[in-house]
Formats: structure tokens, C-alpha cells, sequence
């Protein structure tokens, strides 16, 4: 009997699971992580690079990392920042040397790539200090304060094309100067570790400054305002009793006056939080402090509250010429009246959906998308709705905890047509985000990635790359690197972590960037190799690769498994298991997340109308070529999780080894100069449905080769026959 043939093409409808994965359609996925739908395909998760891939690997974490210039060796030299300002996790560099502090007090040695210079920390004195023996005199010194990465805000200056792109830490400001971070200014911030920064560039005394104006929504901080050269406070008297306005957690420019949402204020000299009240400048320049936001001089600033609600107002977006502003469960918007004297009036668009996170924001032409409590929601300026039916429980995998819901950040992929959120998950004892969520905003479909961001931002190179630019490792594991991403100025998504790394989304790279610093290695017992990395954010059983460990002997650009968290420091430090790293650490190493591909199709049966059980003999892929890909297809018989490939092994049944390899085959030279091939994995299977696992096995995940490969699948042939009836 012949068998029927079944095509999967294109794929468009990506991650469903509102329904059971029988009654999905055919080209949607119970499980799409580490991958995504793209233009009809499905193809690896974006990847990444560290922000200048010019410098050798060795050191390309001293021009990723914001640091700051703080001055020139011997010393010993002061630390700026708060009262305790070293940490364990923190760096120094010297040239291309550098020193990673391991341990705190008085006198204390860092870890050193450079056994000729020693550097001696001071962490009992205020402020505390850094002193290098054997260095050659009068040479820079950086510091890397390790850091989360709190914004990535672009200053709007007049040039076209050519805006600078400003990063914040909890500390201080930075600016990407000729292939590294620069501290931007001497202002410190003091805010916790979920206090993003809002950005917003404005017109100071004239129309034509260029001021950006950012909050971190804490009171001691204030508003600040960067003019091209100095941070002002701006701290504006309300009234003729002296009350000021302290911080908000919006601050933005509508119809020639700058507004501050969700506000501290200080009445009586006590600061009093008003979450539902707009405070707006006078029509002009709003950084006289004295008059500007002044309600009691007719014709300044004053503020307007919404009586109709006690919800927080969260973010806001402009739609056209339209600010939508979204509160906790709410959607409303700002109306411009005209009229001098209340400029504004509240109008409200929906009144159960919201916003809870306020950087998940992210702007279209028609519309402003949003997370909220219950949903996703997109406003039209008339109406907000759910665009998540597809994946209606992911809101609510946003971790409560630790923040959670500020830690949310969003960004749009103008280059992939997708938007990114990245989000902390409630089933992981962690702080940070370690998931995103990705919405293909052309064809409404959804997959998630394993990551850990704490920001996202644009960024502009000013110089560009170019392919011989780019270290020769690092060629020889990107395939399909897209050189539009690498043009001069070209607008690139940035994203910053925990540890203060900032790396350059791009979707065509196959791997993701070495973007965790470790503190120390030790060995506790034979065969076990304990890591400190500060705020690792990974968990057991994950896969990373170690690279550019100095002092120690091993195996370079090679993949290891998380064997276990340490109990006592499960944030900081981790283990593996493995006889081949051996020596005394020195620093310098840093570590990449290896991402394993984990697909679940839908659960196939053609004939189920029929009241059929189905048979497939075999399934056969329509992939990229790669030079060692290679992806493991397993399969679950009449909606179980029974593994056919465990099955086999255990009653030695097996046939095949279950491995679609993307490479060419030998024995078909014509595949060699193919672009695309076509290559079966045998089932042999038969129940009510048949379900498709694609993932990474653990064997894989160990390759180097095959996990620095690209993987796009474009059509699956299904080869079937109908069998017997259910009840036969």
C-alpha cells in the first residue's frame, strides 16, 4: 500500500498551546524554545556578540563591560561609587592585564593575568583602594564594577542617524567611546538592582538643546539631565510653600511641556508618592528649578490627578500624536485641551487591561503594545486587547517575586520583524530575567529563549565591522553572518546582564556571546572544578562554554554541564564534573550559555476525521545545509511522553539512530552545492496521533561543532497510512 503524503509548509503559526496538541494546526508547535518562526521557517534562536568584536578574544571583555576610567597606576587609587564600593566579581584592567577581585579586606590580592604586577585592594577604608606593583607607571586603569545593566537609552542629539546610545548601572552613566565604555559625567545613582532608567530627550533654555532627561524612579537620586557635559539635577520648587518634586517614574515631553508621571513629591518636607498624577513644566524650558513647575506663578507648571482611579500609573507610549498611558489594570489617555490654564484632561480607553511592567512598552504605528496582569495588550487609541490568545497562561509565568514584574524589559527588532521580552520565570529561584519571550509581529506567533537581560537598547555602530574584523574563532563558528547588521551605523538591538556585559543582538549569528565573568576556580574534590561567577543566573544540568581561562590547563572553546549549584551560594558559585581543567586560576575567563533547541510539534494524525489511528513510516525534513549540524528526532505514540528512541534502547529494538544530520551526505555529491536538503528520520510508529520531539540531546550539546551550527527548517513530508479504528 502506498503511503499518503503530508507536507508541513510554510510555518506560520508558531507556539500554540491554548488548545491540546491534537487539534493545534499542523504548522504550530506545543514547545518552541530556543527557536522561532521566521518567514515561513522555523530557525535557531537570535544569537550574540560582545560590542567590539575587533579585539582579541582574550580581552574583548574589557570593551563589553562598562567600566570606568578611574586613573593611572601605581596609586594607590580611590574607588568611586557608595561607601562600599569593591565587590568580589569586580575587575580591574591594565592595558590588556586584568585583576578580578576574589576576596575583600585589607590588603588583599586580586587575581592577576599577569604574574609581573600585583594588585592590593583596600575594602576597609572609605573610600576603598587599588594599588599596582611592578606596573609600568602613569598607565590607565579600568574599573568594572559588575554592575546590572539598569538601561540602554538613546540620546536623541540633532544628528541624523548618528544618536549615542548612554548606558546606566545602578551606579553611574557610560558612553561607548572608540571601542569601549567611558563614565558619562560624575553623577552616582544609588538605586536597587530593579530600578530600570526611563530616558527622555527634551529642549532645555532654548528650543534647540538637546537635554536627555532620565529617572530611575528614586527619590534620593532625583531627576537628572545630561546637556553634553554635565548631570544637573533637576529638582524643581512646586509652590510658593517650597514643596519640590523629588522623582517619578515617567518623565516625557507632549505638546511642548515635559511631563512627570507617577510622582514623589516632598510636602511639609515629607516625601508623599502621588501614583495617579501627571505634574507638567511650563510651555518652554523646564529646567529653572525655580519657576518652571511652579503651580503658584500663573502661567508655569502645575499638575493634574486622575480622581477617577487609585490604580498606579506604569508606562506610557505615544500613539501617533497621542499619549496612551497605561496604569496597573487600566488604559487611559492624556487629551491635549489647548487651553493654557489645564492644559490636559485624563480620558480612560478600557477599563480591565493594563500594564504592569513598565519597560515592556513597545511602540508601533497603530498600535502600542503592553504586558499586563492578565495578558499582552495591544491599544489602538480606541480600544486595548489580548494579542497573547495564542499563549494565554505566559503573563503569568512573569515572576512575582524580587520585582519581578519591573525586571521586564521590551524592545522591537525592526531588522526581524519581532519584539523581545525579557522576563524573570517564577519557577527558578532567581532575581534576575532569565527568559524571552519572542513575538513575530507579522504572523502572530510566539517561541521563548533561554537568556539572562536586563535591558535592551538600540545602538548605532559608528565605524561598523567588518567580516576580517571579526576574531578568527569567532568566524569559524558563524555560517550565515548577515553583513547589513555589520554597516556602518546600522541600528542594532543592544542588550546588558547582570554582571554589567553589554552584547549586540544579531539574529544570523549561531551562538550566543561569553558574557559571565569568573571570580575563581577551585577544585574541592578529586574531579570536581567549583566556578564563583557573581550572579550567574544559570541552573543545573545547563550546558556553557568556558573560555580564555588564564593559569589553568584544559580544554579551550569546550562545553561542560552544570552538575550541581553549591548549596551555600547557589547564586554565586557551581560545579562540574571533570577530570580535564587542572592548574591555579589566575582570571580573565569568561563563559557563554550553550542553548539547546527543544521543539514539540503538534500531534499528527491526517485520518483522525476518519476516526483512523495513523502509521508514519518515516519523516523527512526540508533543512539548511550546515557544515556539522545535526538535531535528534524522537517521537511520542497516541498523546504520551513515552520516548520511542528510550523505548528502543531498553527492548533493542531501536532502528536508526534518530539523528537528522544537516550536512550533506556523503554518498550524494550533488548535496555538497545544495543550499537546502532534504533528509528522512525512519519512525516506524503507529498509534491515534504521532507527536515530533526536535531537540539538542546531551551528546550534541557536548559538540562544539554541531552547537556553534545554524539549524532552519523549512517543510516536513510526513509518509502515513491509515490503520485501524480506535475501538477495533
Amino acid at each position: 500500500m502506498p503511503y499518503d503524503r503530508f507536507l508541513i509548509a510554510p510555518m506560520a503559526t508558531g507556539l500554540e498551546t491554548d488548545l491540546k496538541p491534537w487539534i493545534i494546526p499542523d504548522d504550530a508547535f506545543a514547545q518552541l524554545n530556543n527557536s522561532y518562526v521566521f518567514r515561513g521557517r522555523v530557525r535557531k534562536r537570535f544569537g550574540s556578540y560582545l560590542m567590539n568584536g575587533s579585539v582579541n578574544d582574550a580581552v574583548a571583555q574589557q570593551h563589553s563591560r562598562l567600566r570606568i576610567n578611574i586613573g593611572v597606576t601605581p596609586g594607590p587609587i580611590n574607588i568611586p561609587g557608595t561607601a562600599t564600593q569593591l565587590q568580589i566579581g569586580q575587575m580591574f584592567s591594565v592595558g590588556d592585564d586584568m585583576f578580578t577581585i576574589w576576596q575583600l579586606g585589607a590588603g588583599v590580592t586580586t587575581l592577576s593575568t599577569n604574574p609581573l604586577i600585583v594588585a592590593v585592594i583596600d575594602s576597609t577604608v572609605n573610600p576603598n583602594t587599588v594599588t599596582f606593583v611592578g606596573a609600568v607607571p602613569a598607565t590607565a586603569v579600568y574599573y568594572y564594577p559588575a554592575n546590572p545593566v539598569m538601561g540602554l537609552i538613546t540620546y536623541d542629539i540633532q544628528n541624523i542617524n548618528d544618536e549615542p546610545t548612554y548606558a546606566f548601572d545602578t551606579q553611574f552613566a557610560y558612553e561607548f567611546v572608540l571601542g569601549g565604555w567611558e563614565r558619562l559625567g560624575t553623577a552616582i545613582w544609588t538605586g536597587n538592582d530593579s530600578q530600570l532608567f526611563w530616558g527622555y530627550t527634551y529642549r532645555g533654555v532654548n528650543a534647540y538643546d538637546r537635554l536627555l532627561f532620565v529617572t530611575n524612579f528614586n527619590a534620593p537620586d532625583l531627576i537628572k539631565y545630561w546637556d553634553g557635559a554635565v548631570w544637573t539635577d533637576l529638582h524643581p520648587v512646586l509652590n510658593t510653600a517650597g514643596d519640590t518634586l523629588e522623582t517619578c517614574r515617567i518623565i516625557v515631553g507632549f505638546k511642548n511641556r515635559l511631563l512627570a508621571l507617577n510622582t514623589v513629591e516632598k510636602i511639609g518636607g515629607i516625601n508623599r508618592s502621588f501614583v495617579n498624577r501627571c505634574r507638567y513644566s511650563v510651555n518652554g524650558d523646564p529646567t529653572n528649578n525655580a519657576t518652571s513647575w511652579n503651580a503658584s506663578i500663573p502661567g508655569q507648571g502645575s499638575f493634574i490627578d486622575n480622581q477617577a482611579t487609585e490604580e498606579s500609573i506604569i508606562t506610557v507610549e505615544f500613539l501617533k500624536d497621542r499619549l496612551i498611558v497605561f496604569y496597573e489594570r487600566s488604559t487611559w489617555e492624556l487629551v491635549y485641551t489647548g487651553n493654557d490654564e489645564l492644559p490636559f484632561t485624563w480620558q480612560q480607553i478600557n477599563t480591565e487591561l493594563g500594564a504592569e511592567s513598565t519597560f515592556s512598552v513597545v511602540p508601533f504605528d497603530k498600535v502600542t503594545l503592553g504586558i499586563g496582569n492578565v495578558g499582552i495588550h495591544a491599544c489602538n487609541g480606541s480600544n486595548v486587547e489580548r494579542i497573547d490568545d495564542k499563549i494565554p497562561t505566559a503573563v503569568f509565568e512573569i515572576a512575582n517575586d524580587n520585582q519581578g514584574v519591573f525586571r521586564v524589559y521590551g524592545i522591537r527588532d525592526y531588522f526581524v520583524e519581532m519584539v523581545y521580552w525579557t522576563f524573570p520565570d517564577p519557577e527558578i529561584d532567581t532575581k534576575f530575567p532569565n527568559r524571552v519571550l519572542v513575538y513575530n509581529y507579522k504572523t502572530g506567533s510566539w517561541a521563548f529563549n533561554d537568556d539572562s537581560i536586563t535591558a535592551f537598547g538600540y545602538f548605532q555602530n559608528v565605524t561598523g565591522l567588518r567580516w576580517q574584523d571579526i576574531p578568527q574563532t569567532w568566524q569559524e563558528s558563524i555560517e550565515s553572518w548577515n553583513s547589513a547588521t555589520l554597516q556602518s551605523k546600522f541600528r542594532q538591538v543592544i542588550a546588558g546582564n547582570q554582571e554589567g556585559f553589554t552584547f549586540i543582538i544579531d539574529p544570523d549569528s549561531p551562538r550566543n556571546a561569553p558574557v559571565l565573568s569568573i571570580t575563581n576556580i577551585t577544585y574541592p574534590e578529586s574531579d570536581v572544578v567549583e566556578f564563583t561567577v557573581i550572579n550567574h543566573n544559570l541552573q543545573e544540568q545547563d550546558f556553557i562554554t568556558l573560555e580564555n581561562l588564564q593559569g589553568v590547563s584544559g580544554p579551550i572553546h569546550s562545553i561542560f554541564q552544570i552538575a550541581k549549584l553549591v548549596t551555600a551560594d547557589p547564586t554565586n558559585k557551581f560545579q562540574i564534573f571533570t577530570s580535564e581543567i587542572t592548574g591555579v586560576y589566575t582570571g580573565g575567563g569568561t563563559i557563554a550559555r550553550v542553548s539547546r533547541i527543544d521543539i514539540l510539534t503538534k500531534q499528527f494524525n491526517p485520518y483522525i476525521d476518519k476516526d483512523r489511528n495513523v502509521y508514519v513510516a518515516k519523516v523527512d525534513f526540508y533543512v539548511d545545509k550546515t557544515e556539522h549540524g545535526a538535531i535528534t528526532v524522537d517521537y511520542f505514540p497516541s498523546a504520551t511522553t513515552l520516548s520511542m528512541i528510550d523505548a528502543g534502547v531498553l527492548s533493542t529494538s531501536i532502528m536508526g539512530t534518530s539523528m537528522l544530520e544537516t550536512t550533506p551526505y556523503a554518498l550524494y555529491p550533488l548535496e555538497q552545492v545544495q543550499e537546502r536538503l532534504w533528509h528522512p528520520v525512519y519512525l516506524q510508529t503507529q498509534g491515534e496521533t504521532i507527536q515530533l520531539h526536535l531537540y539538542i540531546n546531551d551528546e550534541q550539546m557536548l559538540d562544539f561543532d554541531i552547537m556553534q551550527s545554524d539549524f532552519e527548517l523549512h517543510a516536513m513530508t510526513l509518509f502515513c497510512q491509515p490503520t485501524t479504528a480506535r475501538l477495533e
